[in-house]
């Protein structure tokens, strides 16, 4: 039989040779046998030292460490690692440098590498009982591989943006998501969604970048609003159909059924038909699949002329994202305004003029074909990673790992 190196089978630890190898039984049902091996460095190879990087031949010290490899034949795999302090003549005493060990490691660079990848489909939890590791080392591998491979966000040549809420935590609390719109990359995530808690994106846009920006969809938030309009002027705002007319649902048709179902006091049937016909006032009439419930929606509207109106204008405010020509939009727009103003119905009409004021935003569709859509699906995906990992503590861990999920078109 030829000869071989061990490394070539157990594996190929640079500048260490294999010493001796021990194969520990199976001591209990469900625990796995242990493999153990002690490495001993290299007399022909002098250790590199971590601080300039020469080979030095002086050793300072040596401590033993057992360190986590990936499993053998089956077998979970220690190594017993004779650590060694260099006396570098220029940096002093130093940890020898390993390209399979980081300085303070105890599992080697190949586990971390295959710990990071099931990172990527699997909870840390899970992940971490597979290969028996504690779950803050599995996240601290994770974060470490995650910060390395994304690396700083690069914001060349990034001229369109669409941004976001999503709800972070239960009680309201948010964080925000700024999107390359062209490339549907994901480029910085922050928590909160207010003015102050999106400027860090643009300090780290800087001037030259702000400058670059022709564009920016987002929805009615005056926080968004106000910050791009004092650090991107120039920018035309976008406010994207998704946004009006969930906000319309909220300020309108909400708003005006609880005040018919309060008006119905002395007929609890009619009042109670009122009240539970919320989600199918919201809901586009093409989603109503079945015919029971657009039975409802229409003898509900032929009962209620009011709902019938705000119901109507709903449908009907759709189609000014439609046009393609800002001056059909506009003869449509006043259409509408005109036949909300009419209507004199309350809500409507404090709708229909806060509208009114924000028209230019509503209007740049015609040059801008954008829209927040695609942070809604980036935000479902989001509520998944979170499903998955069963809540973040670490705010910074979390945002890479939706930064990881959306890295955007390949150019």
């Amino acid at each position: 039989m030829s000869d071989f190196d061990a490394t070539e089978i157990f594996g190929e630890w640079e500048g260490y040779d294999i010493d001796s190898v021990l194969r520990s039984p199976r001591r209990r049902r469900g625990k796995p046998e242990t493999v153990q091996i002690w490495l001993s460095p290299r007399d022909d190879q002098p250790g590199r030292c971590s601080g300039c990087g020469r080979r030095v031949d002086a050793v300072h010290d040596t401590t033993d460490r057992v360190v986590r490899d990936l499993p053998i034949l089956d077998a979970e795999t220690l190594l017993v690692v004779p650590r060694r302090r260099l006396a570098c003549p220029r940096c002093g005493p130093r940890l020898e440098q390993l390209s399979w060990l980081s300085p303070w490691g105890r599992v080697t660079s190949r586990l971390e590498e295959s710990v990071a990848r099931m990172c990527q489909h699997m909870a840390v939890k899970h992940v971490a009982q597979y290969f028996g590791l504690h779950w803050d080392q599995v996240k601290g591998i994770d974060k470490r591989w995650l910060q390395k491979t994304l690396g700083p966000v690069d914001l060349n040549g990034v001229e369109v943006l669409a941004m976001d809420e999503f709800a972070i935590q239960k009680g309201h609390r948010y964080a925000t998501v700024i999107v390359d719109a062209i490339t549907k990359r994901v480029l910085w995530v922050g928590r909160g969604r207010g003015r102050e808690d999106i400027r860090p994106f643009f300090e780290l846009l800087g001037p030259e970048g702000c400058s670059r920006i022709k564009a920016v969809a987002m929805d009615m938030n005056a926080g968004y609003l106000e910050e791009v309009r004092v650090q991107c002027p120039q920018a035309e705002i976008v406010y994207d159909l998704f946004h009006v007319v969930a906000r319309y649902g909220r300020e309108v048709i909400d708003r005006v059924r609880v005040d018919e179902a309060n008006r119905l006091r002395q007929d609890p049937k009619g009042r109670a038909v009122v009240k539970g016909s919320r989600w199918l006032l919201l809901r586009n009439y093409s989603n109503i699949d079945k015919w029971e419930d657009r039975i409802r929606l229409h003898e509900l509207l032929a009962a209620n002329k009011k709902l019938a109106k705000v119901y109507i204008l709903k449908d009907d405010l759709k189609h000014l994202w439609a046009y393609h020509y800002p001056g059909a939009a506009m003869r449509f727009w006043n259409e509408w305004y005109g036949r909300a103003i009419r209507s004199r119905i309350a809500p409507l009409v404090r709708f229909a003029r806060n509208l009114k004021a924000h028209l230019a935003t509503v209007m740049a569709h015609c040059r801008w074909w954008l829209s927040t859509s695609l942070l809604e699906g980036i935000n479902n995906r989001i509520k998944v990673i979170k499903r998955v990992a069963y809540g973040f503590r670490d705010d910074e861990y979390f945002f890479l790992k939706i930064r990881a999920a959306f890295p955007g078109i390949p150019g």
